[in-house]
């Protein structure tokens, strides 16, 4: 993307699953400079020997402290703030350590930013931020919250602040997909929550495209998603297992703490005022103040509008699943492998 040519930014959990492929499209596209800020030091290692690029900058620090993050953003032009503790278990356990990074951490990126004149902060949220039920969710919808006050309380801030939120990324640390395949590969039965359960599916360039979307139009306060399909946990089941070539057999263990049936990327009140931008919905700031009388208006004024969830979206069904699955590298060096050792 041109818009990235000779910038300087900042990836907050730069060498996690989306921090790596973004800074690849960035140095792939012209950035000037990229710093990574994250806590572990060995996989910045790891990075700094796959990337080998003077333009990349290692900082290791923790969102939670907001000096680290002030330093890390001080001349950057955009931040990526992907940073985050995401896997629901821990955050179930440790609900207030979910709030220290993923809400007082969203704080300190917009303090930062704004004090060090970045231009523009984009927030990587999820859909579990809809509606939340678990700590994960909760804590990164209380995340939206601070960007969506932040341009509504400051309509001179230098820094445009918003939001992308994504659905179940395939691959992703805590997915299901990893642990379907570990299961498979070993031979023992795919222990699933419910064979009802529904989720949305994106892989991880789309869930680039969608950041880099945000990237090209937002406006203070705005949320986007990207138009996403879902499938069954069954018939992801299922796929994997035809991909492996074995016969299913799954093991129901019911709906965890934290989880729901289906999940949802946009509210019906945010779908009242989305806007279309083809593959991608614009969800603008809500600008009203607190005064009853505005509310009662934009009830009024709003068309009819429904939730966006994955139980609504359009169904992915096993041979579409397997499709998608098979443009994963991930998961076709799994098959590969698999294959082979079949073979011996």
């Amino acid at each position: 993307m041109s818009t990235f040519t000779a910038r300087r930014f900042l990836v907050t959990g730069g060498t996690g699953w989306f921090g790596k492929t973004m800074v690849d499209r960035l140095l792939a596209a012209g950035a000037a400079e990229v710093r990574i800020l994250s806590r572990d030091p060995a996989r910045q290692e790891a990075m700094r020997r796959r990337l080998q690029d003077d333009r990349v900058h290692y900082h290791v620090g923790d969102v939670r402290d907001f000096r680290c993050v002030l330093k890390a953003s001080r001349d950057v032009d955009h931040v990526f703030h992907a940073a985050a503790l995401k896997q629901m278990p821990a955050s179930e356990s440790f609900p207030v350590e979910a709030i220290r990074t993923n809400t007082l951490g969203g704080a300190n990126v917009v303090e930062a930013s704004e004090r060090n004149g970045v231009a523009s902060v984009i927030f990587l949220s999820t859909d579990k931020a809809v509606y939340p039920v678990s700590a994960m969710g909760m804590s990164k919808a209380l995340m939206e919250k601070i960007a969506l006050a932040h341009a509504r309380e400051d309509s001179t801030a230098r820094t445009v602040v918003s939001c992308v939120r994504f659905g179940n990324i395939i691959c992703s640390p805590g997915s299901v997909i990893p642990l379907f395949i570990e299961q498979i590969r070993g031979g023992s039965r795919l222990t699933v929550t419910d064979l009802a359960m529904t989720r949305f599916l994106m892989s991880v360039a789309e869930s680039v495209e969608l950041v880099e979307h945000a990237f090209t139009y937002a406006q203070p306060g705005d949320i986007f998603i990207r138009k996403a399909s879902a499938c069954s946990v069954d018939d992801l089941a299922t796929s994997l297992c035809n991909l492996f070539n074995m016969e299913p057999e799954l093991e129901v263990l019911g709906v965890p703490h934290g989880q729901k049936m289906d999940e949802t990327l946009a509210s019906r009140a945010e779908m009242a005022r989305a806007e279309d931008h083809g593959d991608f919905l614009r969800i603008p700031l809500d600008s009203r103040d607190l005064d009853a009388r505005q509310v009662v208006e934009e009830r009024l004024r709003r068309s009819p509008a429904v939730d966006y969830t994955s139980a609504n979206a359009p169904r992915l069904d096993v041979p579409e699943i397997m499709s998608l699955l098979l443009t994963v590298p991930q998961i076709r060096v799994q098959i590969i492998e698999a294959q082979a050792m079949a073979a011996l």
